[in-house]
């Protein structure tokens, strides 16, 4: 009797170097490209901006390292799905994967399309989101709806579709945009301090800050979550680690090196942002990359880098669009998702489902106030990040378990600060953010809702 036909499934062909640009796209995107405006309004001290990048850089690494352990461990795709089910039972699994296909992927990448079309603006201004053409709302709730939220939408169109095509040829891709990327911004850099006109007394003038009345040690837990977006990315190889060649030796170094690289640049771009421009004036501008360029060289070689910047945003779209299915395709194919979720094309091995999904789903979140966006992202991914690294404690009890000497180093210190740094800003993020908690709030409240009503009752 003839063997039945075998399901298609993913297979391992992305070496350390795929791995590792997946890891570099997932963080280098909007977060480094918008940031530093908003956290100049919020801050106001080049020195507090900086801290917080560097305080940002060790929670990632940190974060890089546990999550290492956790990999090597599950060598599974789906990330903190797998991690949480574990430590946890399956009610967090589920909810971990439902969070990260509205907080940890589907808004993220609306983000970084939205800041595409921003520095696509300095071309054609229509494209910025303070130029759409209709608005609904007002103040922070403001949803716009123009040719900026048209050029996201599509952007993300292009990508969903390509992804339908293969992981290599996409990976292909990814290795292309992410050599751009990195390329335009140690050229940025290094044009920057011996071409550029910027001015190093910029480090020692503040800026008035927009919300005086909040204590800047809450200011600073509150801004901790533009930087967590920013970093988010950190643990994009732990989402495609069934995909991984050799994982236990691919996965720690891709997530090592990949953060520890960014981090560098992040640090580095803050400090050409303000030698090029004082705090006061990039006070709330979204496209800061933009405008640093415009100081340092001038309009003509700003276009140049507000170009290349697009580019960047780009891969960083593409990487997402591609490490975001692995989590539903996980779940569905453990019966905690959708099960279409978990449908293979048999020909090029991609979950084309899960990708659609995820697609639709991003370009209605291209609609949401920017800012309110990023807020909801960081204080719901930052507490499941911190659920993760603390099921570590619980896993170092299990017989067997691997462990990494980089966590073993005076442990349990690297897992504890990380998890008390991100307690300290779920704490402030509802203190500060109440209208942002409450829709973070509401969003696992209907996945818990969702999982016992749908698909608990159908595991019984």
């Amino acid at each position: 009797m003839a063997k039945a036909a075998e399901k298609p499934a993913l297979l391992r062909q992305l070496g350390i170097i795929s791995a590792t640009a997946l890891v570099i796209s997932n963080m280098v995107g909007q977060g480094i490209f918008t940031s530093t405006g908003f956290l100049a309004a919020d801050l106001g001290s080049p020195k507090l901006i900086l801290l917080i990048w560097l305080v940002g850089a060790l929670c990632a690494l940190g974060g890089a390292f546990c999550y290492s352990e956790l990999g090597v461990n599950f060598p599974s795709s789906g990330g903190e799905y797998v991690y949480l089910t574990e430590a946890y039972g399956p009610t967090w699994g589920f909810m971990t994967g439902w969070i990260s296909f509205f907080a940890g992927f589907s808004a993220p990448i609306a983000a970084a399309a939205l800041a595409f079309s921003d520095y696509l603006g300095y071309f054609i201004p229509a494209t910025k989101q303070a130029n759409s053409q209709f608005t609904v709302g007002s103040g922070a709730w403001a949803w716009h709806f123009g040719l900026a939220q048209l050029v996201a939408c599509s952007l993300v169109a292009v990508f969903t579709v390509l992804n339908f095509f293969g992981v290599q040829r996409v990976a292909r891709v990814q290795n292309l945009l992410t050599g751009l990327k990195v390329a335009m911004i140690c050229t940025f850099l290094a044009l920057a301090f011996t071409a550029g006109k910027g001015n190093w007394s910029n480090f020692g003038v503040s800026a008035v800050r927009d919300h005086p009345a909040t204590p800047l040690p809450a200011q600073f837990a509150i801004s901790l979550f533009w930087i967590y977006v920013a970093y988010s990315g950190w643990n994009a190889a732990t989402y495609v680690a069934e995909e991984l060649e050799q994982p236990a030796r691919t996965l720690p170094l891709a997530l090592a090196v990949g953060t520890g690289l960014v981090a560098v640049l992040f640090v580095a771009l803050n400090v050409a942002f303000i030698y090029a421009v004082p705090l006061q004036e990039m006070k709330g501008v979204l496209a800061i990359g933009s405008l640093a360029a415009s100081r340092l060289f001038g309009p003509e070689i700003a276009g140049l880098f507000s170009g290349l910047m697009a580019l960047g945003l780009m891969s960083t779209v593409n990487a997402m669009v591609t490490v975001g299915p692995r989590v539903y395709y996980a779940m569905a194919k453990n019966r905690a998702f959708f099960l279409s979720a978990a449908r293979v094309h048999p020909r090029w091995h991609t979950p084309v489902v899960a990708i659609v999904a995820q697609g639709i789903c991003t370009m209605i979140m291209a609609f949401a106030p920017f800012r309110e966006l990023i807020s909801y992202i960081g204080i719901l991914l930052n507490l499941f990040a911190v659920m993760s690294v603390a099921s570590i404690f619980f896993f170092r009890r299990r017989t067997g378990w691997q462990k990494l000497r980089v966590v073993s180093f005076l442990y349990p210190l690297i897992p504890l600060l990380f998890v008390a740094i991100g307690l300290w800003m779920t704490y402030q993020g509802i203190r500060q953010k109440p209208w942002v908690s409450a829709a973070a709030a509401l969003t696992i409240a209907t996945g818990a809702l969702f999982y016992r009503m749908r698909i608990h009752k159908k595991k019984i």
